[in-house]
């Protein structure tokens, strides 16, 4: 493993180096320069620990480009992830974010959802309704009526491992490991749920099946209530890629 993460991170911080002291006949391509992050990143099924690696591929453009600043940056906490990009200049971060969201892979078959009918009714509700006394907006209003996404700088919510999901509504809630940009709305929502609400809305999405039409289909970006707009913005005025 030690051997594979120090391959990498030549691969990815000297690509073309990389390319021609491992293999002369080895393209200078950005398909052979982001086979690193196949590693974790791959088509294939995750179970266990790799369910920690998400889906990646077909996530808008916006979006990967803006984590993989976060990441760069230390705004966004992965060792990993931290020495891979460290040093990497915006233009080849949005080159990378541009390949893996042009990328279409399959969708993992949904997981059981072993939850009470209250607790799926409840998941059911803050989803698509929210919760206004809270202030906690539904997550179809930023993530699409569909849950797939709103390009180019919010990811869809369906085709990620439970287990995934749940770790990271722990890191916005504890303020922990996901720093995004200033504001972060998705912290500030995630602070309103509890526990067991946060649990139960990741096990109802990771139940979820996704569809390959459902996926292909665009859908223009949702208008936000002014509040939420405002606490969000500044993602975009700050994400460097055209509006």
């Amino acid at each position: 493993m030690k051997r594979l993460f120090l391959t990498a991170l030549l691969f990815i911080a000297h690509p073309a180096g990389a390319a021609e002291t491992l293999t002369a006949s080895a393209p200078d391509t950005v398909e052979e320069r982001v086979k690193p992050c196949i590693v974790c990143h791959g088509p294939e099924d995750k179970k266990g620990r790799d369910a920690y690696y998400p889906r990646i591929a077909g996530k808008p453009e916006g979006y990967l480009f803006n984590q993989l600043r976060n990441f760069r940056d230390g705004k966004r906490h992965y060792q990993p992830m931290a020495l891979l990009l460290e040093g990497l200049p915006d233009p080849y971060l949005r080159e990378m974010a541009a390949y893996f969201a042009s990328l279409k892979q399959a969708f993992p078959p949904p997981e059981p959802m072993r939850a009470s009918s209250a607790e799926i009714e409840l998941a059911r509700k803050l989803v698509t309704r929210g919760d206004p006394s809270r202030k906690i907006p539904a997550c179809v209003e930023c993530h699409g009526k569909d849950l797939m996404g709103t390009p180019p700088f919010i990811p869809g919510l369906l085709g990620l491992p439970r287990v995934y999901l749940i770790a990271q509504f722990g890191n916005w809630q504890h303020g922990g490991l996901m720093r995004g940009q200033t504001p972060d709305c998705m912290s500030e929502i995630a602070k309103q749920l509890t526990t067991n609400e946060a649990s139960i809305i990741a096990e109802w999405l990771a139940a979820q099946p996704v569809s390959e039409a459902r996926f292909k289909r665009e859908e223009p970006a949702p208008t936000l209530p002014d509040e939420l707009a405002r606490r969000c913005a500044s993602i975009v005025l700050q994400s460097g890629l055209p509006q």
